[in-house]
């Protein structure tokens, strides 16, 4: 299903949306990308599926400007201080958004092998109706979104290197998303999903 999209804005039933495809020029994306691929703290973290203990497709890495850790999927993360690069980072997007945030979720997608499945980012320490930024660097991937109880809503996104994704508003409350595998050759993708974590 087609939804509008105009200058930042997606408008689609029930959520919040805005996407800036040249958030960083490519220079400046480029430059991140390569920093970011070999200084963050990068981990293989495993979670419980089924009864079975499996390797999530993705490595991850949690920074913030606070000691307050972030739960997830059963995974209770400790935090590292937050680079210069990724206060840099948070404070362009805080001149975009006027949130102050105090958590960058880090995920490296190696290849299409690397996904993230069908979720929505509602956990209780993010409160009611947070508003979660989303930079892409690297390869382009598709996301993906479906509403709760509406299965006829459907959104699809090609991220593009550079962008920024913002997702606030009731969005969580009434979409999940993902990030799904893909048969295609490409190259390594990281995601900087900026929060506040109260």
């Amino acid at each position: 299903m087609n939804f509008e999209f105009k200058s930042g804005k997606i408008t689609i039933p029930d959520a919040n949306l805005e996407y800036y495809p040249n958030f960083l020029n490519n220079e400046l994306a480029n430059s991140y990308y390569k920093t970011f691929l070999n200084t963050l703290e990068w981990e293989q973290y495993y979670i419980k599926l089924f009864g079975k203990t499996i390797p999530q497709p993705r490595l991850t890495a949690l920074y913030a400007i606070n000691s307050e850790p972030y739960t997830y999927s059963a995974l209770k993360l400790q935090p590292i201080p937050f680079t210069e690069e990724l206060s840099f980072i948070n404070s362009k997007i805080l001149e975009l958004t006027g949130s102050n945030f105090t958590h960058c979720l880090a995920n490296l997608y190696r290849d299409g092998n690397d996904s993230m499945g069908w979720h929505a980012d509602d956990e209780k320490e993010l409160g009611k109706n947070p508003i979660i930024a989303s930079l892409s660097l690297g390869a382009v991937r598709n996301f993906q979104l479906k509403h709760k109880t509406d299965s006829a809503l459907k959104y699809a996104l090609a991220l593009e290197h550079g962008s920024l994704l913002i997702m606030k508003g009731s969005t969580q409350e009434f979409w999940k998303h993902q990030l799904p595998k893909t048969k295609k050759e490409i190259s390594p993708r990281i995601n900087l999903t900026f929060r506040t974590i109260i």
